[in-house]
């Protein structure tokens, strides 16, 4: 059963991402105190009581607007509307009613759902004569609160988690594979997720750095359960001038750290860039299993070795991560789609890979014996036994007599034996040598 959903809506600049981020207690949302900066749903995982459910944060809603931003945004939280069970429709108690704020009220109506009107903005004691304006709409008593000050959050969430279906299973559920969606702007990240969802989730313009927001995305395929996160994508430094732009490489940085798999997606049209190789990085660095994806591969002339040229110069250029495996596709027509997820399910598989300590040993010691380790002034470096210690990436300790004898290009060669053995296709290993006095 889904957990039930909770939509956050209303005008911009009435303060819905600071309650989101109350709620959640993470900064995941971006609040600044200027319309239209949060344009996409955001999806986070909330908790009230043992109550588990999904919170919604959208960007605001503009009823009569025809710019193609706004008018997306609108779509963005009509769709929360439509997939929420219970709404929490904000408004700013302090500047009062709104024209907006009775045409945002007239679609709530009409869409038949559980909807609590939550008057925002009073940080004192005394409620403002303003906020009885709000009778008029319709909806109930409004719900009092000040998010910037986390005043009156505990009786608005009683008043949500009491409007919950019945049918609906609270539970938190793990059983799933995070999929962060990352690369520079434009490359193609929210076309993709769109292609596999099959309805447009994300927005998508030809405007670089549309999509500013991480956007978690439940879905399933076959008996598999995913959550793909799309991230604003990350731009070189010397362009980031607006402190919109700093949060979101903050939050692509998140993203990554929660995530299982990363998508690292190049777009084929401009080649694998210095700052494809830093995106790849983070992920890298933070010992995430990693597919490769060549993006608008449809609109690359061929001749008999474009794809063997392309592969050697992503190998090339992020030749710190030769275990993930490169695929090109299209997310424009959906070429190879379907095969990137079988990809992301062998390398997840691979991400969470146990190996026992015997069989470890066995690799080592044939390795050991094809190929001696190395000595330093007469002393050699021995290996005596290692055992795996962790997974999520799979994490080795090796115990040696001496780390001082242990080369890089030995620890390399073991790396190499272990992989050759296991495969551990798409996933980095990471090695611990620890010295222990032996005979």
């Amino acid at each position: 059963m889904a957990r039930p959903v909770v939509a956050i809506v209303g005008r911009p600049n009435v303060g819905k991402s600071t309650l989101f981020n109350r709620i959640v207690g993470e900064r995941i949302s971006i609040v600044e105190d200027k319309p239209g900066v949060t344009r996409d749903r955001i999806y986070a995982e909330a908790e009230w009581l043992n109550k588990y459910f999904t919170l919604i944060d959208t960007g605001g809603i503009e009823p009569e607007s025809k710019d193609i931003i706004l008018s997306q945004m609108r779509r963005q939280a009509e769709i929360a509307i439509e997939t929420g069970d219970v709404i929490l429709f904000v408004v700013d108690g302090l500047e009062g009613l709104t024209s907006t704020d009775r045409e945002v009220a007239e679609m709530l109506r009409r869409s038949g759902k559980e909807v609590l009107l939550v008057c925002n903005k009073i940080d004192t004691p005394k409620n403002p004569d303003s906020i009885y304006e709000f009778y008029e709409l319709g909806l109930g008593s409004p719900i009092v609160i000040s998010a910037g000050q986390s005043l009156g959050l505990g009786d608005l969430l009683d008043e949500v988690i009491g409007h919950f279906p019945e049918d609906k299973d609270t539970e938190y559920e793990d059983d799933v594979i995070k999929v962060a969606v990352i690369g520079k702007p434009n490359a193609g990240k929210s076309s993709l997720i769109n292609k596999v969802l099959g309805e447009n989730r994300v927005i998508v313009s030809d405007i670089a750095g549309t999509t500013r927001d991480a956007i978690d995305t439940p879905f399933t395929r076959g008996e598999d359960k995913y959550v793909l996160i799309d991230t604003a994508g990350l731009r070189r430094k010397k362009n980031v001038d607006e402190s919109i732009e700093r949060y979101s490489v903050i939050r692509t940085l998140m993203a990554i750290e929660r995530s299982d798999v990363c998508v690292i997606m190049i777009d084929a049209t401009e080649g694998v860039t210095e700052q494809d190789a830093k995106i790849a990085g983070y992920a890298h660095n933070n010992g995430k299993a990693s597919v490769i994806v060549v993006n608008k591969w449809d609109a690359i002339e061929k001749g008999d070795k474009t794809y063997l040229d392309f592969e050697k110069e992503v190998m090339n250029t992020l030749s710190f991560m030769t275990y993930a495996p490169i695929i090109f596709i299209s997310a424009k027509t959906g070429q190879r789609v379907n095969k990137l997820f079988d990809l992301i399910k062998i390398v997840s598989n691979n991400h969470a890979m146990r190996i026992t300590t015997g069989v470890l040993n066995d690799i080592i010691n044939e390795a050991v014996l094809m190929n001696q380790p190395p000595t330093d002034k007469g002393k050699r470096l021995k290996i005596y036994y290692g055992t795996q210690v962790a997974s999520k990436p799979p994490k080795f300790v090796i115990f040696i007599n001496d780390k001082e004898l242990m080369h890089f290009s030995y620890g390399r060669y073991l790396e190499n034996q272990i992989r050759k053995s296991f495969g551990f296709e798409g996933t980095p290993l990471q090695f611990e040598f620890n010295e222990k006095k032996g005979d």
